[in-house]
């Protein structure tokens, strides 16, 4: 991918944990990312609408206030926003409950922990790595 399509690209990365959200960070932002953090997904609905939208995000199932899954329900409900690609990490291991994060709208699962290489490799099958 060349340097003109990379640039602008903007990752929402959505945990209730800052070290998380910098761990992960770290790792989108090498694939050519400029990186926006949330708390949670009610923050992630407004930094959304304030900024005009994302190229990726990167969202914690379970959080304070508004739960990754409810997250992506509500951003799949907004026409504006919906096709954005969206990576659930989650340390669920309930096959049911991964088929209800696809089913609400989420591209792609990561299990926690992680390592840089599976993240890259999500981002390879969405066609998002640098």
């Amino acid at each position: 991918m060349s340097d003109v399509r990379r640039e602008g690209r903007r990752a929402l990365i959505v945990d209730d944990s800052r070290v998380m959200r910098a761990m992960l960070g770290r790792i989108i932002s090498d694939q050519g990312f400029s990186i926006v953090e949330a708390r949670d997904g009610r923050d992630a609905l407004e930094r959304i609408r304030a900024l005009g939208g994302m190229d990726l995000i990167v969202v914690d199932w379970r959080m304070p206030g508004m739960s990754g899954l409810e997250f992506v329900l509500a951003l799949r409900r907004d026409e504006t926003f919906g096709r954005t690609p969206i990576v659930m990490v989650t340390s669920e291991t309930d096959p049911e409950q991964l088929a209800r994060a696809i089913d609400a709208g989420a591209n792609e699962y990561v299990m926690k922990p992680f390592t840089r290489d599976v993240i890259v490799g999500k981002l390879e099958l969405l066609g998002l790595a640098g």
